[in-house]
């Protein structure tokens, strides 16, 4: 019996040793790298437009949130309500999903990167690196001034860049998905495996400081 346990007890604790250094290296990586260099937002331009809302030319009912934005050279209107979001021009008529041409010309206007290629999705892939956004997206790919290839992710009716992707972004959630022991969607930090082994940490942190007590009063007590 006791050699069971001291085997149960080895290897148990070999296993939250290793997800501690888990923790410990992600977290390393986490405290050195700032997150909004993370997210690409170095790579974004900050331009003012002006939009004249008397041309907006419609009534608005129902409605949750309403936002007035500029699609390149088109004023829109972008209203949710509390089953859909509407993209809408300023008559009020919906409208259209950009072309690839125009999507690359959105991130001319609204990056620093230099547009290579498009593709539009329509899918959601699980874990993607563009997971969590609505559908359709265009993901324009776009070269830095580095020579960095940069994957630039925008809504394809607003024009919104919703996402930029990079490889210090696909280490970071790499390392994201090791910290929260959520491998696949890299998104769930209340998941099973990660509340067992906190715990288990836990323990195994408190009966190792009881230890060093219990260990240092018997040696003082021998002396």
């Amino acid at each position: 019996m006791n050699f069971i346990i001291r085997k149960t007890h080895k290897y148990l604790s070999f296993a939250i040793s290793l997800q501690l250094l888990l923790w410990t290296i992600s977290g390393i990586y986490f405290a050195f790298n700032k997150i909004e260099l993370v997210r690409g937002e170095q790579y974004l331009t900050q331009k003012q437009h002006s939009i004249d809302l008397g041309e907006i030319d419609f009534k608005f009912s129902s409605i949750k949130t309403l936002d007035i934005k500029k699609r390149l050279n088109e004023d829109i209107v972008i209203i949710k309500t509390a089953n859909k979001t509407q993209y809408l021009d300023r008559f009020g008529d919906d409208l259209e999903k950009l072309s690839m041409n125009d999507a690359m010309e959105v991130v001319k206007q609204r990056t620093t990167l230099s547009p290579v290629s498009t593709e539009e999705i329509l899918e959601s892939e699980r874990g993607s690196e563009f997971r969590g956004r609505s559908l359709p997206l265009y993901k324009v790919v776009g070269k830095a001034q580095d020579g960095l290839e940069i994957n630039v992710y925008l809504n394809a009716y607003s024009g919104d860049v919703v996402a930029i992707r990079s490889n210090k972004w696909r280490i970071w959630d790499l390392m994201w998905g090791l910290h929260i022991m959520d491998w696949q969607d890299r998104d769930n930090i209340g998941n099973l495996l990660l509340k067992i082994f906190s715990i288990l940490a836990l323990i195994s942190s408190i009966t190792g400081i009881m230890l060093f007590f219990k260990l240092d009063i018997k040696n003082s007590n021998q002396l």
